[in-house]
């Protein structure tokens, strides 16, 4: 790999796993250097669909790009809204880490091992609605902080179980830690977010040079899929906050889909499946089984 003759700059937010995707990124670039970037949505405790989405955790570093204080930012896909401003693009997705959900409770086991009612701590919607149609009982209170905040407050006992991404406790070297209490769902079951455990590497379209270096680390496969995913909500109508959760992956000598909205209570869920020669093929084929079952209502809902 060709590195440049000054480190690249690589924006990222200050919590401990945003700091970890973003060393990864770095030692993979073989010269750069981390600029921890605190965003609106990290300073704000309010829920995310009151306060403007999870655009609030790229804004700031999007403006760091504009005004050259950065070279690259690099975020959880699953953070970037489905439309980028039109100055910006996706320079490169690193191979992708593990994209399931995980149920962590001190009990372990999947959700026939919680207790009756048992409060289950999460603040998105697409969780809250696939985790009622699992189990309707349960106690669903908001959640938000970074991954230790969210496992401290789980260890205190301010919850029965909490959901987080597989990838970030990977990639924050937690499983062995937290050992049998972590219990990863099944993407066929539990749908996760578009581009969740993907990684993406944001840069100004202009800046030539930090995209051809970012270029470097894009993982095609990774790349097309997350590509796809994006696709299918906007295809749907949705965005980053909607209750629907999309994943494509290959599979074989084919592209496979998941697909799954779901309502608040989780009384109604809209699923599909389906497989393809290209993951845009997939993409779109979800998409309109999901519009036909009604999905643009159950959004507005």
């Amino acid at each position: 790999m060709t590195h440049p003759t000054t480190p690249l700059r690589i924006g990222t937010r200050s919590s401990p796993l945003a700091m970890a995707q973003a060393r990864q990124v770095a030692r993979a670039l073989g010269q750069a250097e981390l600029v921890p970037i605190v965003t609106r949505g990290d300073r704000t405790a309010g829920p995310l669909t009151q306060i403007g989405g999870k655009g609030l955790f790229t804004g700031e570093l999007e403006n760091a790009l504009r005004q050259g204080r950065i070279d690259l930012a690099v975020h959880s896909a699953k953070d970037l809204p489905a439309r980028l401003p039109p100055d910006m693009t996706i320079a490169a997705v690193p191979a992708r880490q593990d994209a399931r959900d995980a149920l962590v409770s001190p009990a372990g086991g999947d959700w026939a091992y919680l207790a009756a009612r048992a409060t289950l701590g999460t603040s998105s919607r697409r969780r809250v609605g696939q985790a009622l149609h699992h189990r309707p009982d349960l106690r669903l209170l908001p959640l938000r902080g970074n991954v230790q905040t969210r496992l401290r407050k789980l260890q205190q006992g301010e919850f029965d179980a909490i959901i987080l991404a597989l990838a970030g406790l990977k990639r924050l070297d937690l499983l062995e830690s937290l050992g049998s209490s972590v219990t990863p769902l099944e993407i066929s079951s539990f749908v996760p977010a578009a581009g969740q455990g993907a990684l993406a590497i944001e840069a100004l379209t202009m800046n030539q040079a930090a995209c051809r270096a970012a270029a470097q680390l894009d993982h095609p496969d990774s790349s097309g899929a997350l590509q796809a995913e994006r696709q299918f909500v906007v295809q749907i109508g949705g965005d980053c906050q909607s209750p629907a959760g999309v994943h494509i992956m290959r599979q074989g000598g084919q592209w496979a889909g998941w697909a799954a909205a779901a309502s608040p209570d989780g009384r109604r869920v809209l699923r599909s499946t389906a497989r393809g020669e290209r993951p845009g093929e997939v993409a779109l084929a979800l998409a309109r089984d999901l519009l036909q079952q009604g999905v643009a209502g159950l959004l507005r809902g």
